[in-house]
Formats: structure tokens, C-alpha cells, sequence
């Protein structure tokens, strides 16, 4: 009885957690992703602006450079050296300090999202194309979120559908023989 209860906790503790395996060296998981969107004249953030360029890391101060990014993501506790390398702006930074390129932001996400990771990563949120039992493509949290402000912008709804009542004909619907249908029927003009 006792080396089982060893081994159930062993298993919990090596399965909970999003990167557990990574404790222990191994490889943390890969997923297939398309590359994600990336402004072409800005990035290689590197190539263009960032390689001669001093890193400040004065916390919250105004960027005069990337004046279209307004950071809504936590940012009474965030700024951008949170999530971007200081050193090399063409990677990500995780919080133990690995580095990471763009196409693997979901681990970043994962971060402080976890339930949301875990349901990226069974399909459950985000848009997966592929087969259940083959081959997969996952779009990245970039994809759909603004990461600077991911939280979607309110839509205005449409108006609700009309239901037609019988007798009513249909502007558009001609009941494929040339007339305005009236549901059941047709007219002839």
C-alpha cells in the first residue's frame, strides 16, 4: 500500500503544472504553428533599430519609438521587459530567464495563463486545424490577441434575425423557379 501511494503522488507531482517536464530536463513540448505576425519593416527588431542601440530598463517609462503600442496587459505589474528579451529583441524571455523565439510565445502566455494553455493545448481554445488523430496545426495566442492589449474590443451587435411569417415572400428567395416564393409556394412576377 505504501509504494503505491509513493508512486500516485510521484505521478501527480511529475504531471501538474504546464511545464513539468522541463524540471527534469526534458524538452518542453512543440507545438506546429505558422509563423506569427510579425510586422515585416520592424522585425528583426535587431536588423532594423535595436542593434546599436542601449538597453534603458527604466520599468514603465514612454517609448517614443513604439509610439502605436499601448500596453493593456497588466500594466500596473508588466512592462515590456517582461516578455521581451533585453538583450536580443528578437526573443521572447521566460520568467526563469530562457530565452524563447516568437513562433514558441504560447510557453510565455503559458506563463500566467495556464488554464488557457491547457485548453490551447487540448483544442479547447484558439483555432486548431488538422485531423484528431494526425497530423495538427495550432494557431498562436498572437493570432487573435493583441499581446500588448489582448482583451477583444466590445462589437456592436447586429440586429437579431427576422423569423418570416407564413404568407410573407421573401425579397431575395425565388424558390429556384423564377417567381418570389411565398414559403411552399411560388409566384409568378
Amino acid at each position: 500500500m505504501g509504494r503505491n501511494w509513493l508512486l500516485a503522488i510521484f505521478i501527480v507531482f511529475l504531471f501538474s503544472g504546464q511545464n513539468a517536464g522541463a524540471a527534469w530536463g526534458a524538452k518542453p513540448e512543440e507545438f506546429p504553428v505558422p509563423p506569427p505576425p510579425l510586422s515585416e519593416d520592424l522585425y528583426p527588431c535587431m536588423n532594423n533599430c535595436h542593434a546599436d542601440m542601449e538597453t534603458d530598463p527604466t520599468p514603465n517609462r514612454e517609448l517614443e519609438e513604439h509610439d502605436g503600442i499601448a500596453l493593456h496587459h497588466a500594466e500596473q505589474f508588466r512592462w515590456c521587459l517582461d516578455c521581451h528579451d533585453a538583450e536580443d529583441r528578437d526573443k521572447l524571455r521566460l520568467q526563469s530567464g530562457e530565452k524563447i523565439d516568437f513562433e514558441h510565445s504560447y510557453r510565455l502566455c503559458g506563463q500566467c495563463h495556464g488554464a488557457k494553455y491547457r485548453h490551447w493545448r487540448e483544442g479547447i481554445h484558439g483555432k486548431r486545424t488538422g485531423y484528431w488523430n494526425g497530423k495538427k496545426q495550432y494557431l498562436l495566442c498572437v493570432h487573435c490577441h493583441n499581446p500588448h492589449s489582448p482583451r477583444f474590443k466590445p462589437i456592436k451587435p447586429a440586429p437579431a434575425p427576422r423569423v418570416p411569417r407564413y404568407g410573407e415572400t421573401g425579397e431575395n428567395d425565388t424558390g429556384g423557379h423564377g417567381g418570389k416564393a411565398v414559403y411552399g409556394k411560388t409566384k409568378s412576377h
